[in-house]
């Protein structure tokens, strides 16, 4: 079989290195691989550290592994209302039009490590990108309020658009402090200037707290679920979604913690940095990225067992005076470590 030309170029196209890496791991088939596992890791471990029981009612021989699974199948099949105020047309394209900017990011990602880049694209403005399209993402939460025409889903939509304000200098800032100290914004130079153990985290810990902080109000985690509020009647934005609709804007939290880790992870952490795994050549440089990125997903879900949610004005302070400020000692440090280096 492997004689015929079909299967050969089949073949050649899913070992090639750029679409492997975006396609494969830690891609596409990675992130729809943690979007079944991490709710379900999340809700056991914070059921675990507030003594209460996780899912386990659908396939309880398997302590409801499975739980996210019969979720998607719910959202599948669930009727999508829209109710006769809500502006039709927009209502229903926003929560598929938010996958994009959520998605490319990935394009510029270096899961590699020194002297062996694994990125889909590489450009010397990878950086910048990666940025720009993450800062797109609110923009289409803020229309899905928009489109919701609900005093309710209004609330939140004001609520996500504040916290944006609050948190995008701040994580500008910082990705920009980690630029002035690798002394490039090309992904592969990111990962390259951190070689020998010398991690981002290592040689800017101000910059990666700030990273990190602001990572937890991009995508509206506990601490900082303002927007959302549980306890409280509005939902957010996406008070008015059902069905197919509410599962996208559901998952699109988890996909953007998974951009935001794995960015984290390219610049603070060395990428795929670690230890050879015999017979694996470069694939563990993948397995490593992976890991790496993981282990900041679970430390973020894990932060919902042991913070209270902020009011909104503690949210703003946060943002706007301690995170700020962090961001600007996070350049200075840069550019003293960067002097004496």
């Amino acid at each position: 079989m492997l004689g015929l030309p079909v299967i050969n170029n089949l073949i050649a196209l899913l070992l090639w290195e750029s679409f492997f890496v975006l396609i494969i791991m830690p891609g596409f088939a990675v992130l729809g691989t943690l979007l079944l596992i991490l709710p379900w890791i999340e809700r056991k471990m914070v059921g675990r550290m507030q003594w209460r029981v996780g899912p386990r009612e659908i396939s309880p021989r398997t302590r409801g592994i499975i739980q996210l699974l019969a979720d998607s199948l719910r959202f599948l099949f669930q009727e999508v209302i829209i109710h006769k105020d809500a502006h039709k047309r927009y209502f229903l394209q926003f929560p598929f039009l938010y996958f994009i900017p959520v998605l490319l990011p990935l394009l510029f990602i270096n899961a590699g490590t020194a002297g062996s880049p694994l990125v889909p694209i590489v450009s010397d403005y990878g950086l910048q990108l990666m940025v720009a399209l993450i800062c797109l993402m609110p923009v289409f939460i803020l229309g899905l309020g928009w489109a919701s025409n609900n005093r309710f889903a209004f609330i939140g939509t004001v609520r996500e658009a504040f916290l944006y304000f609050a948190y995008e200098i701040p994580f500008i800032v910082a990705v920009f402090a980690m630029v002035v100290m690798y002394g490039t914004s090309n992904s592969v130079g990111v990962v390259d200037a951190q070689a020998g153990g010398l991690w981002g985290i290592i040689l800017n810990p101000i910059a990666a707290l700030t990273f990190f902080i602001a990572a937890l109000m991009a995508t509206a985690r506990l601490p900082f679920d303002i927007p959302e509020a549980d306890q409280e009647v509005s939902f957010g934005p996406f008070v008015e979604f059902s069905g197919i609709a509410f599962g996208l804007a559901y998952v699109m939290g988890y996909e953007k913690m998974y951009v935001l880790s794995a960015l984290m992870t390219m610049l603070f952490l060395g990428g795929g940095s670690g230890p050879m795994i015999p017979g694996l050549g470069e694939v563990s440089y993948l397995i490593w990225f992976v890991l790496k990125t993981l282990i900041v997903m679970i430390v973020v879900v894990n932060l919902r067992g042991v913070y209270p949610r902020y009011r909104l004005d503690q949210g703003m302070k946060i943002g706007w005076n301690a995170m700020l400020i962090l961001a600007l000692v996070a350049v200075a440090w840069s550019l003293v470590i960067g002097a004496i280096i």
